[in-house]
């Protein structure tokens, strides 16, 4: 598939915030964090503003974008209008504990159960906009449901990334918080790790030989491409990245967003003086490598369509 940046930086960007708001109100509920109010300007605004700037991002890719709206009506099948409703669902709780929490100084009782359920409503969200891609049969590399694992575990472990940051600067890094990334982390790590595997060794589910059932006389190839020039599906549906270039990029990827983080926050844990340093790094680092992962998301997927091409 084509990988649309305003896809890209919708998926990514909102997924730090959606990351941010599950952890806020979790950690919050059991008195992890700081009730500074401007600490609490501080979280809220990155987040909502992440999320906000995500999705309104996410409508750049479509053709009439001032119909977005006509797309949350159809809530019963589609799962990108369940995305959008629920997005905006997110927003009502979300608000609300930030009210509390600038305005009033409230963060407990009442304001820690609007908390979780913002965490629940960023968390299906997320499962949302996974879900998505993964119920997309045509697309073999996404209809499966790592896709959802995937997303979510990514989203707190990139959220985890700016909160971490926002603690250090205000010099109240929390170790707890700090193992909770790193959990976050591996646990992000060995499902991304999985679900390459997963689509490297995958069957091809439909060929040219299933698509017309003359798959039994033997290998089926096309004589005559049906196009003389590159169109719009060979360019959206069948984008190529050459496989040299795709093992690069995931070694890439494994390193921005895994490993150079775990290292990090180890040493940081241990040399508190340079903490700041280290986990301003970190959010840093993350941010290059969940870019780099969402683009190969998109371009590692082929549409069966391709097939009609024998791309």
């Amino acid at each position: 598939m084509h990988p649309a940046y305003s896809v890209i930086f919708f998926t990514t960007a909102s997924g730090v915030g959606y990351g941010m708001l599950i952890l806020i109100g979790i950690l919050n509920a059991f008195g992890y964090l700081s009730s500074d109010v401007t600490y609490g300007i501080i979280i809220f605004l990155l987040s909502l503003g992440l999320i906000t700037c995500g999705l309104l991002a996410s409508t750049f890719h479509l053709g009439h974008p001032e119909r977005a709206w006509r797309a949350l009506k159809e809530w019963r099948s589609s799962w990108l209008s369940r995305e959008g409703v629920m997005a905006l669902l997110t927003y009502i709780p979300a608000c609300l504990l930030a009210i509390n929490w600038i305005i009033f100084g409230q963060t407990n009782g009442v304001n820690a159960t609007t908390g979780l359920i913002s965490s629940l409503c960023s968390i299906l969200t997320v499962y949302c906009t996974a879900m998505i891609y993964a119920s997309l049969k045509a697309i073999p590399a996404w209809n499966t449901s790592i896709v959802p694992t995937n997303f979510l575990l990514l989203s707190v472990t990139t959220g985890c990334f700016y909160l971490n940051a926002v603690d250090v600067f205000f010099g109240q890094s929390s170790l707890e918080l700090l193992v909770i990334n790193l959990i976050f982390i591996s646990s992000a790590a060995f499902v991304k790790i999985k679900y390459w595997n997963l689509i490297d060794n995958g069957k091809d589910y439909t060929t040219i030989g299933t698509a017309t059932g003359l798959g039994a006389l033997g290998k089926i190839s096309v004589l005559e491409h049906p196009h003389s020039s590159e169109n719009y599906l060979q360019r959206e549906m069948g984008f190529k990245i050459a496989r040299k270039h795709s093992r690069k990029l995931r070694k890439i990827t494994i390193f921005f967003l895994f490993i150079l983080p775990i290292l990090l926050i180890a040493i940081s844990i241990g040399v508190q003086r340079i903490a700041y340093i280290l986990i301003i790094t970190t959010a840093i680092s993350g941010s290059i490598g969940i870019v780099i992962e969402r683009w190969l998301f998109f371009a590692e997927a082929k549409h069966v369509v391709a097939n009609y091409y024998n791309s």
